[in-house]
């Protein structure tokens, strides 16, 4: 089978994580034919999956209903949007600020499938964490994921809008992250369709300049965090200036931002007073 470009990448990822041939073997292989591998689904089961994914671009995360990310494996679905390697970053960045501190209180606000909820109760295994999302079955996903993953995480989640359903412990955040939808209104359409045809839209559009969720978190910040502690959202690649500018306006401190793989500035950092 010759393949091109994204696509050859795709089905060695299929390969990877559907059925078990890692890239180290699958080299092997090409290197000698003749050699025979083992694999954890039948070629059916494998070209079904692919047939699907060239046909109507279905996503293969979805369609093997399983994605990795960081040092572990989520379940994924339709519900949730699929966890991007961009994302992982923030972990890091949150866990550079409270390096020090052995015990408080995080919140993953539009939690999804759970991705940033699993690391940090992964990652602080002492404090108490909340996760969030106003979609019910997102949540439920991430509530899987995190059993899964982090079985004895004291972690608790909450059905409703950003801040919202956490109000019972406004003002004693420590850590907030969000990966908030940041996309504005008129671009979604310029999406590649295994975007656009099938992830939520309610966790892809940011409304008519991309940032409507960003502004209801970061308005919701003065209330919501401890004295001191940290606030980190991902954004849109031209939103860098407009959010910080917001961050500042609305009283925090120790602003700044950090850049992707791609050198683009993606993540806005503050603290309150």
């Amino acid at each position: 089978m010759m393949l091109e470009g994204g696509r050859k990448v795709d089905f060695d990822w299929l390969l990877d994580i559907a059925a078990g041939v890692s890239w180290s073997q699958l080299q092997k292989i090409i290197l000698n034919p003749e050699n025979f591998i083992s694999l954890e689904i039948s070629i059916e089961e494998l070209e079904v999956i692919w047939k699907s994914h060239l046909t109507d671009q279905t996503p293969l995360q979805y369609l093997i209903s399983k994605c990795p990310w960081r040092d572990f494996e989520l379940e994924v679905s339709a519900d949730a949007l699929i966890p991007r390697q961009e994302t992982e970053f923030l972990i890091d960045f949150a866990l550079k600020k409270v390096i020090d501190i052995n015990f408080g209180r995080w919140a993953d606000l539009g939690t999804g499938s759970g991705p940033i909820a699993v690391s940090l109760a992964k990652s602080l295994p002492n404090w108490n964490g909340h996760a969030s999302d106003i979609s019910k079955d997102a949540l439920e996903l991430a509530e899987r994921n995190l059993k899964s993953n982090v079985p004895t995480a004291n972690v608790r989640f909450s059905l409703g809008d950003w801040w919202e359903p956490l109000k019972r412990w406004w003002g004693s955040f420590d850590l907030v992250l969000s990966n908030p939808p940041y996309i504005p209104s008129d671009l979604i359409q310029e999406l590649e369709p295994v975007v656009k045809n099938h992830e939520p839209l309610i966790a892809l559009d940011g409304g008519e300049d991309g940032m409507n969720a960003s502004k209801k978190i970061i308005l919701g910040a003065l209330n919501g965090l401890s004295q001191g502690g940290w606030l980190i959202l991902e954004h849109h690649y031209d939103q860098s200036e407009k959010i910080i500018n917001m961050m500042k306006k609305n009283g925090m401190e120790e602003v700044s931002f950090e850049k992707d793989l791609s050198g683009i500035k993606r993540y806005a950092i503050c603290r309150k007073k």
